[in-house]
Formats: C-alpha cells, sequence, structure tokens
C-alpha cells in the first residue's frame, strides 16, 4: 500500500535577515502550495537469499523534473532518504529492526510531485498568448511539466534551471519525502487531519522536524534559519530558529560514526527553537505576485548584509533595532485582530466588509461604535507597522549595497498599499526581484491581480493554509511519470 504525505510551502511575511540570528522572531505563513511524497515497495516479492543484501534498491519518479531526475542527483531526497532510514535503524529494537530489513528489501518507490505554484509558468503562459492573471495559471494541468530557462531562446545544449517563485520547493519536498518514509518504516504515526489546531501527532512532528531540518541542512551545504523546513512541518507560526550547534555538530560526527549514532545525537539534541502558534486573522487573504524579473540570490545577499554588519556596526545594530520594532508592532496588531475577531465577531465582520470597499485614508469613516474603532485601530496600526518594515529593509538593502525593496518594487508595492481593501503589502523573506506579496480585507482581492497585471507582475493561485505535514489519503497524480532508479546502503 501506498504511503502519500504533504507537506506546504512558506511566505515569510515579517524576519527577514533578523530571523538568522536568535531570539528574533518571524512570522511565517504555510501556504496552499503543497509538496507531495509517494512512497511505496519497489518489489513486491523478496528472494529468500536476499537477506544477506546490504543494498536496497531506491526509485526516484518525478514527471515534473524528469530532464534533472535522469541527469542528476537529487541531494535532498538523498539525504532525506537516508537520515530516514537511520533514524529507524536509531530507534527501533532487534525484532523491529529484522522487520524493517525485511521492508527494505523489498526497495522504495518514491515519488515527488510539487503543486504548480511552487514554479514559474509565466514562459508557459505568454507563450499560449494569455493574459497574466491566476485564471490564466488556473488552465495549465496540475503538476505540468517545469518551464525551464536556457542560455538561448532554441534550448541549446546548455544546462536547465528551474524558475521557482520562492516558496520554500526544497525544504516543502524533503519535508513530505521524510514525513512519508517515517511513517511509512513505522517511526512516527502522522494523522491525516488537516486542522492544525487539534493534531494529536505533536512529538511525531517534532521527529519529522529534526529529520527533516538535519536532511535539508546537510543537503545545502549550510546550517540556514529552519523556518522554511518548520513551516512545512508545523503549518504557520511564529518562528525563533534553534542554536546551529545542534546540526552542525552533526557534520562533523557524520564522518567518523554510524549513521544512527548520528542521528540517535540529532533526535536527542538541544532543539531550542521557539514555536508560537500564528496564522491571518479570519477574512484576511494572502495573494503572492512573481515579478518575471529574473529573481534575486538570497545568500549573496544576506553575505552582503553580514559584511555590511561587520563593517559599520553601530548604524547596523540601530536600523536592526528599528526593524525589529517594526515587526513585533505588526504582530501585535495581527494578533489583536485575531483576538478581536474571536470576542466581537460580529462588529469586526462588518468592518473587515466595509473597509474592503474603501481606501485605508477612509478607513476610519467606519467607527461609529466603540467595538469598531478597536477593530479600526488595530487594522491601521498594522498597516503603519508594515509601512516601517519596508522602510526599514529599503534602508539595510541601500547601506548594504543590495536591492532588498528595488525602485521597481517599490514603486509596485506603494500602488498596491493605496488599492481598496489591501492591509499590507511587501517583499517575503529576504526581499529582492524574487516576489511581493499582500494582505487584503474580505473580497478585494481582484484588486490587486489587476494592478499586478498592468505592473507585469503574475498573481499566484497561493493562499495562506495553516496546515503543515499531512498525511493524505490519495495519490494526486494526474499525468505521466517518468523516473530514475539508484540504490543506498541500508545497514
Amino acid at each position: 500500500m501506498a504511503i502519500v504525505a504533504s507537506a506546504p510551502g512558506k511566505v515569510l511575511m515579517t524576519g527577514g535577515y533578523l530571523i538568522l540570528e536568535r531570539p528574533n522572531p518571524g512570522l511565517v505563513l504555510s501556504t496552499n502550495a503543497r509538496f507531495y511524497a509517494i512512497i511505496k515497495p519497489l518489489h513486491h516479492q523478496i528472494q529468500p537469499h536476499s537477506w544477506s543484501w546490504a543494498w536496497t534498491d531506491v526509485k526516484l519518479t518525478s514527471s515534473q523534473l524528469s530532464r534533472e531526475s535522469i541527469e542528476a542527483r537529487n541531494p535532498f531526497v538523498e539525504y532525506a532518504v537516508q537520515y530516514s532510514v537511520a533514524a529507524a535503524y536509531a530507534t527501533f529494537d532487534d525484532n523491529r529492526k529484522d522487520l524493517l530489513h525485511k521492508l527494505l528489501l523489498q526497495g522504495l518507490d518514491i515519488t515527488i510531485l510539487g503543486c504548480n505554484d511552487f514554479y514559474s509558468y509565466r514562459n508557459e503562459i505568454e507563450r499560449r498568448g494569455f493574459p497574466l492573471t491566476p485564471e490564466s495559471l488556473a488552465i495549465i494541468p496540475p503538476f505540468a511539466p517545469i518551464t525551464f530557462n536556457t542560455d538561448d531562446a532554441n534550448g541549446g545544449d546548455s544546462k536547465p534551471e528551474v524558475a521557482k517563485t520562492g516558496l520554500g520547493s526544497s525544504a516543502a519536498m524533503t519535508t513530505a519525502v521524510v514525513a512519508a518514509l517515517l511513517h511509512y518504516l513505522d517511526v512516527v504515526k502522522l494523522s491525516p487531519s488537516k486542522d492544525h489546531q487539534e493534531r494529536k501527532d505533536i512529538a511525531d512532528l517534532d521527529t519529522v522536524h529534526k529529520i527533516a531540518q538535519t536532511a535539508h541542512c546537510i543537503a545545502q551545504g549550510k546550517v540556514g534559519s529552519g523556518f522554511d523546513v518548520s513551516s512545512a512541518v508545523y503549518g504557520s507560526h511564529r518562528y525563533v530558529r534553534f542554536s546551529p550547534e545542534v546540526i552542525s555538530s552533526t557534520q562533523v560526527a557524520a564522518n567518523v560514526l554510524p549513521l544512527p549514532e548520528v542521528i540517535t545525537d540529532i533526535l536527542n539534541g538541544n532543539w531550542d527553537h521557539n514555536r508560537t502558534e500564528f496564522s491571518l486573522p479570519p477574512l484576511m487573504t494572502l495573494l503572492l505576485g512573481e515579478p518575471g524579473t529574473g529573481g534575486s540570490s538570497t545568500p549573496s545577499m544576506v553575505g552582503a548584509v553580514k559584511k555590511w554588519q561587520k563593517s559599520d556596526p553601530e548604524k547596523s545594530v540601530d536600523t536592526w533595532r528599528r526593524l525589529s520594532e517594526a515587526n513585533s508592532a505588526l504582530e501585535v496588531q495581527l494578533n489583536l485582530l485575531s483576538k478581536l475577531a474571536k470576542e466581537q465577531w460580529d462588529a469586526y465582520k462588518s468592518v473587515i466588509e466595509g473597509c474592503s470597499i474603501l481606501r485605508s485614508d477612509k478607513w476610519i469613516e467606519q467607527a461609529s461604535e466603540l467595538n469598531k474603532e478597536a477593530v479600526i485601530k488595530a487594522l491601521l496600526g498594522a498597516k503603519d507597522a508594515m509601512l516601517g518594515i519596508r522602510y526599514h529593509m529599503r534602508l539595510m538593502g541601500e547601506a548594504a549595497g543590495v536591492p532588498i525593496e528595488p525602485e521597481s518594487q517599490t514603486q509596485l508595492l506603494d500602488a498596491t498599499m493605496n488599492l481598496e481593501g489591501v492591509l499590507l503589502a511587501g517583499v517575503p523573506g529576504a526581499g529582492g526581484f524574487d516576489a511581493v506579496f499582500a494582505v487584503t480585507l474580505g473580497d478585494s482581492s481582484s484588486n490587486v491581480t489587476k494592478i499586478w497585471s498592468s505592473f507585469n507582475v503574475l498573481a499566484l493561485l497561493v493562499k495562506e493554509d495553516p496546515c503543515g505535514v499531512s498525511l493524505e489519503s490519495a495519490d494526486p497524480r494526474t499525468n505521466e511519470i517518468t523516473s530514475a532508479v539508484s540504490s543506498i546502503h541500508i545497514e
């Protein structure tokens, strides 16, 4: 029987750059764009003499990445498989290890599929002559083959590069594979529940998080902040990173110790990250736009900011403090709005619906009653905090010599924030040319998609979905599969 698990992509709304250093928090939203991993036995029968084998066949299949799957290794899937199998060996007694060995001798048939929103289909839309709208994206079949960027218009022999939208495809893919494998190998029992607030499998999610986080960092070759894997596991939340030593020590140990011993240390390590419940308040919609200007290199932008911090510590500390204060202010106002929605739903709903058809300079006119005034004050407070975040992000970019909020994005975001029903607009994560986001009130999203289209920005189909990793009841595939076969050592 096949096991299917999925994990969501992310949008880092606040905490860009700051989130790299403890104890600075970030607000990360998980999305309805999900990566799926499907695990089943590769062989249905085991030969009697195969018990002496120390290898298992692994077949990795991807319909979207067929050119890459056959030509190149996928380190994220490789480490996800190795570390998940090692976690089983590290936690099982001898009897269960025998059952595990038998299961692995059947081989692992792994299929990975990512929702279209992880990848850019702008070239395909333009080739078909469609307008740059979410409706055009919706026409493209699910799990469609990916648009590859090549050095010349005819394709040529250049190495294909996948055009991505910045939703954290590698983190979601790694998490989905780890979750599906750990469930398949009976290390964890994941919940099929999509309700992130009623999950009973939190200890198992913690195990998935530790293995996925480690596999992702080792595959990347560096220990990042980890917010992308954390949101892929747990869904939307307020995140403070773990101390890098919990993983960096593993990189040294892996050279001298058997992998199950290394993974035992990982599972028992001091994972001191902090995760607090957070999601967008009710009746608010997350929108993500793809500017189509080539994207930005997050590592090089982070490197430039770190260099600036060292060269001008006094100014950088002041900018970071002000940016941190603006981030906190936005968090406070959004949490207050969620609280008001619970306590005064009718007033909250009335204000959101009223403000959704007005520009923010007219919102105060909705404050006819005292309880409505509290909602409007929180909305305006959130908007002001976002303007503060953008201002200090721009200052930081100018000082470090990198385009955190480039001029073209500034014009777009200013125009977006002046629209009816728009609460927030900004550049997610490290900024640059990768993407823009907006948060709208009520049914005002169409205002944004129209203005973005006029700026040559494609609004994606992405929305917030607060649920993290999940066990699925069905295989999401709808198209033909291509595949590649390799092996891993299982002892």
